[in-house]
């Protein structure tokens, strides 16, 4: 099978995700390194709750006065509704409509800059109140899980906008669609994880 050939929307396979041997290893090779990341977060999300609110005599903050859930709602909006137009994207891939796909994913890496520019103002007002990444175990902590989701948000805007750039003159064939597929999963993995740090760290934070 030439992975160059240029399909029509009726030639075009149903899964061209996986049309191919080397796609089908890609995925192999993206759910092995999926269940390594889940541990990474698991950990992370176990250390978090074993040290929250954990801090030096007299600690000045709670989680009730510094979590700001209207800030952190509208980042958990931005990053689902990016998680959505990866949907998109993807539908529009199945379908051969390259341009479309490059669209929504253009979309997408838009909302997830928006969400990081939001985190990082986040964690800029926290320093500016003094609640810094050595001011405790909790802070710690809290810094560690959050910024470790923030620098996979990172990195998955890199890799859409590496797909793209490199694939802008190429169209779309059996070789980059897995790429770009394998990419759009990572994408959901990283908003899974979010909702777990808005319901864990955030939301159950400020309920207490």
């Amino acid at each position: 099978m030439d992975l160059n050939t240029k399909y029509t929307p009726h030639s075009w396979p149903d899964h061209p995700e996986s049309a191919t041997l080397e796609g089908k290893n890609k995925f192999l090779g993206f759910w092995l390194f999926l269940g390594g990341e889940t541990v990474l977060f698991a950990s992370l999300f176990a250390t978090y709750l074993a040290l929250k609110n954990r801090g030096p005599s007299g600690m000045e903050y709670t989680t009730q006065e510094l979590f700001e859930l209207p800030l952190v709602f509208i980042m958990t909006m931005l990053l689902l509704t990016s998680s959505l137009t990866s949907v998109y994207a993807m539908y529009h891939m199945k379908n051969y409509n390259f341009k479309a796909m490059q669209a929504w994913l253009a979309v997408t890496v838009l909302l997830g800059a928006a969400f990081l520019g939001l985190e990082i103002y986040e964690f800029s007002e926290y320093i500016h109140e003094g609640f810094t990444y050595t001011q405790s175990a909790f802070s710690s902590a809290f810094f560690t899980l959050v910024g470790t989701h923030g620098l996979h948000v990172l990195i998955g805007l890199g890799w859409f906008i590496l797909l793209m750039l490199r694939n802008a003159k190429r169209g779309l064939n059996l070789y980059n669609a897995p790429k770009f597929y394998v990419a759009s999963l990572y994408w959901h993995f990283i908003d899974v994880v979010w909702v777990f740090i808005f319901t864990v760290v955030y939301l159950m934070g400020v309920i207490g």
